[in-house]
């Protein structure tokens, strides 16, 4: 009965701790107040319009323009965009594509969703999907791993006629991420998140003759900060794996060791 009520304990606070841990994996919660997105977009990396995760930014362009976007992802979040493009009544055949590049203005690729989409002769709209991967903590220098920082969004169409150029669109744009918890853990973390300005920053900071303001070029940044994700719910099923082991040693000994000496056995010299 002893041995029930202390595994019966322990499991309890295994489940205690690891009910924050399951709640990591749900969708981060998305603001429904979309009054304050921007109603504009950027024409180059330089000029990137900034967006925060879970609203929806619009902007009215002309077939043929290149729009971008940036947002910040942070460590273990897959981030999914999304972009709807309204059409003007008349045109012709045309395909549209949305490209996303991390803080090293590296194309990622998108694990699943359409991500180029043709929009046939009079069409309304075309929507695109972009599921990218897991953002990491650290890699290598070599490898083309999502790392946490700034991401473009660049919207723009690839396939349109000479007859279409000009014509008006309205685009709309949204980024929701999806917390992957300890399961995309990595050992190792970077020094400072990739975002444009970072390293000058740092060099003003080392330099006591400059007294400039700091040259970050971006603001946006995770509600709860970078690298939010470095206590993951990993730490807490590590722990309570080990827990569970030694009980279950402490167990073993119990139900192993043998009955005590008998009354009527007189213990030995």
């Amino acid at each position: 009965m002893r041995i029930t009520r202390v595994v019966s304990a322990a499991l309890l606070t295994v489940g205690l701790a690891a009910g924050p841990a399951a709640a990591d994996s749900t969708p981060s919660p998305s603001p429904s107040d979309d009054s304050a997105a921007p109603t504009s977009a950027g024409t180059s990396f330089r000029t990137a319009t900034e967006i925060d995760q879970g609203r929806t930014a619009t902007a009215n362009a002309s077939a043929g323009d290149y729009l971008y976007w940036s947002f910040p992802a942070d460590t273990g979040q897959r981030p999914t965009v999304r972009a709807t493009v309204k059409l003007p009544a008349q045109h012709a055949a045309q395909t549209w594509q949305i490209d996303v590049y991390d803080g090293l203005r590296r194309r990622q690729a998108c694990r699943y969703g359409a991500q180029t989409r043709t929009a046939a002769a009079g069409t309304e709209s075309v929507e695109l999907a972009c599921v990218l991967r897991t953002v990491r903590a650290w890699s290598e220098p070599w490898a083309n791993d999502p790392l946490p920082g700034t991401y473009y969004l660049r919207l723009t169409a690839v396939g349109v006629r000479t007859a279409d150029l000009g014509h008006p669109v309205a685009a709309e744009v949204r980024v929701e991420s999806e917390d992957m918890g300890g399961a995309a853990a990595v050992d190792g973390r970077l020094a400072e998140p990739l975002i444009p300005g970072v390293a000058m920053a740092q060099r003003q900071d080392e330099d006591e003759e400059d007294s400039g303001v700091p040259a970050v070029l971006s603001a946006i940044e995770p509600d709860d900060g970078w690298s939010s994700g470095r206590w993951s719910d990993r730490w807490v099923w590590t722990a309570s794996g080990a827990m569970l082991a030694a009980l279950a040693g402490i167990g073993g000994y119990a139900l192993t060791r043998g009955s005590r000496r008998p009354r009527h056995v007189p213990p030995s010299a």
